[in-house]
């Protein structure tokens, strides 16, 4: 029998976490937790994820639609977006939302994570694409999150932050700071002059090792939306057209339809630069 209140802990414990990783500021972020078919617990609106106790934690159906809440809580309006991993992944148990430094300054200058570029990334995370830009509290953001559920066990959310989910609530939060810390990486090793991405062969040797594990999840090793059996991590976005790739919002900033070779011949300094650019501008800084 689940204990509602170990987990409303546990929830707590994670939105402490992230605070203190300034992965939120504020009263951003929010966490939920499946505890049966229809009931989710889930984290309130207008709340820090730091400085919350069980009791401000919400229970819906669903549908999004309150089953329990004490006076002064109600869930958050981007319950929707949670709502909709669970109904089109079953095998999830927990989804986590938050605006990570890093993670969130890619996804604002449109740049998918999906170069390899550390083992522990390939065989974990796997690729991490961009869904299109929805409004905060619309059903604009599901919608648009709904077409990388089947592919993906985490997202950037365009000009928004990022998501991630998985079996439970301590895996949905680790594959957060998975995210974060294979972002940050990489953007430091654009700064030093460009990552050393592994080659096809490693690639698939890294992909082996997660099959041999018989880790959960969709991951490039076992679902791939490219044709020719390639995936982002090793067609880079240069194995089909425009066309085919309009569904990955960040490859047309990042040369879509273009040879290998051009990429590969990329200015790294000048897309740090674009980067540094969009995030100032984003924050209303010049």
């Amino acid at each position: 029998m689940v204990n509602e209140f170990e987990i409303k802990k546990q929830i707590c414990e994670i939105g402490k976490r992230i605070y203190n990783r300034n992965m939120v500021a504020a009263n951003d972020g929010n966490i939920s937790v499946k505890i049966s078919d229809n009931e989710f617990l889930c984290t309130p609106t207008g709340v820090s994820k730091g400085f919350m106790t069980p009791e401000f934690i919400c229970k819906v159906d669903a549908k999004g639609n309150v089953i329990q809440a004490n006076p002064g809580f109600k869930p958050s309006s981007e319950i929707k977006m949670h709502m909709r991993v669970y109904e089109k992944r079953p095998d999830v148990g927990s989804v986590v939302h938050a605006h990570p430094m890093y993670g969130t300054a890619f996804a604002i200058a449109g740049i998918p994570l999906t170069q390899p570029i550390m083992p522990e990334a390939v065989i974990a995370l796997g690729c991490v694409p961009i869904a299109e830009y929805g409004t905060p509290s619309t059903m604009e953001i599901p919608d648009r999150l709904e077409k990388y559920l089947p592919y993906f066990d985490a997202v950037l959310l365009e000009n928004h932050g990022a998501l991630t989910w998985s079996t439970d609530l301590n895996a949905a939060y680790m594959k957060m700071e998975s995210l974060e810390f294979y972002a940050e990486l990489l953007y430091k090793s654009k700064v030093l002059g460009g990552p050393k991405e592994f080659d096809k062969e490693n690639i698939e040797k890294l992909y082996n090792i997660r099959r041999k594990f018989g880790m959960p999840g969709k991951h490039p090793a076992s679902l791939c939306l490219n044709k020719d059996g390639k995936n982002c991590h090793n067609c880079g976005g240069s194995c089909g057209s425009k066309e085919d790739f309009r569904q990955f919002p960040g490859y047309q900033y990042d040369f879509v339809g273009k040879p290998a070779e051009e990429k590969a011949a990329a200015d790294d300094a000048e897309l740090v630069v674009q980067i540094t650019k969009k995030v100032m501008e984003s924050l209303g800084l010049k």
